[in-house]
């Protein structure tokens, strides 16, 4: 049989190139704290927790569009926290994370041979998805260089830079994908978390982006950041009705379902904004005490305006950076995991808990 595996059309995996570094880390006096990976570290709200047992015993097959209770809470909670309109049942669609969505959207909207923008700086699984479509990625952030793109992806706040997109910058990105029959994917798993109040976060299905048209756009949201539910692998995505449509229909086939279980939890989380905000401030503070203290510490910080991270760089290759970092204990990203433009940034997270951060904070001080 001659074949290729699939495997072989893939990047390596960045974070094996952290071991060693991860094995320094490891080495410090009082123990590693990793702040490379953006995984929650605080404990899911008990009222999720209910929202999950709630359906435990029940033994069908759920909805792979969702159960009538999920869409109508994904719908209230788009238009009551991002002030997104025009939304109903048939234009959302609970995913098994968000990572799963993006990593196979271009082959389940049969994109083999076309041509997918991905930013200058991004997650690593836009690049992994046009791959396992047979598509072709282009890394570019300004529309006059989309060109004949069939599919754009977006992210604000932006994975890893924290970079914030005006709503004049998506409304252009909104016009390109009008006059070019294009599809615009917006990665939105950290809208909930904006640090500068003069710049907030919008979602690409906002009305002062898109005018209430939804045709072409597709905003993917994850409950992982906001809700702390990564182990939960609960996420949806929202917009276009018809592009919405064509996903159920090949999701269907694919079996690709989230387990009933999670979609009670979903509901809940979606409903819980006290709990949403309480985490929202947890992060606030961990950010601002991680931030004065690599000032202190001599990084410089760009962008960080939203997210769960911060991009900061000592005006050196970051690969260094991530062995200075390791010395004392600390494990971060570094910036070329996300494309030749960050070779001298790093990714460090805002995910430790109140103890990790404030001994990060104290390790950088000496």
């Amino acid at each position: 049989m001659n074949r290729t595996p699939l495997g072989e059309k893939l990047p390596d995996f960045p974070w094996d190139s952290l071991a060693e570094a991860k094995a320094k880390a490891a080495a410090h006096p009082d123990g590693i704290i990793n702040l490379s990976v953006g995984t929650p570290v605080d404990p899911v709200s008990p009222g999720v927790q209910l929202g999950l047992t709630s359906t435990a015993a029940e033994p069908g097959y759920p909805a792979t569009a969702g159960s009538p209770e999920l869409q109508q809470a994904i719908v209230s909670a788009m238009e009551r926290r991002y002030h997104v309109t025009g939304l109903d049942a048939k234009s959302v669609l609970p995913v098994i994370g968000s990572k799963e969505a993006i990593a196979w959207l271009p082959t389940l909207l049969g994109l083999s041979g076309h041509r997918i923008v991905i930013p200058s700086l991004a997650y690593p699984t836009y690049e992994v998805g046009a791959r396992l479509a047979g598509a072709t990625a282009v890394r570019a952030d300004e529309t006059a260089d989309f060109g004949d793109a069939s599919l754009v992806y977006l992210n604000y706040p932006a994975n890893p830079t924290g970079q914030v997109a005006s709503v004049e910058h998506l409304r252009e990105v909104v016009a390109w994908a009008r006059a070019n029959d294009g599809i615009v994917a917006s990665d939105e798993c950290y809208l909930g978390l904006g640090w500068n109040d003069d710049n907030p976060p919008v979602s690409i299905l906002d009305p002062r982006v898109c005018d209430g048209d939804h045709t072409g756009l597709l905003a993917l949201h994850s409950l992982s950041k906001t809700a702390n539910l990564a182990s939960y692998r609960a996420a949806f995505i929202a917009g276009d009705r018809d592009l919405v449509q064509e996903l159920l229909a090949v999701r269907k086939h694919a079996g690709l379902i989230v387990p009933g279980p999670i979609q009670s939890a979903m509901v809940a989380a979606l409903d819980d904004d006290a709990s949403e905000q309480l985490q929202r401030q947890l992060y606030a503070r961990r950010r601002v005490a991680l931030m004065k203290a690599m000032t202190a510490a001599g990084f410089s910080i760009d962008h960080s305006d939203g997210g769960l991270y911060v991009w900061a760089t000592r005006g050196e290759d970051c690969r260094a950076t991530v062995d200075w970092l390791a010395e004392r204990g600390i494990l971060v990203a570094p910036g070329d995991f996300y494309g030749p433009a960050g070779k001298q940034y790093i990714r460090i997270g805002l995910n430790g808990t109140d103890e990790g951060i404030a001994a990060a904070v104290e390790r950088l001080g000496r």
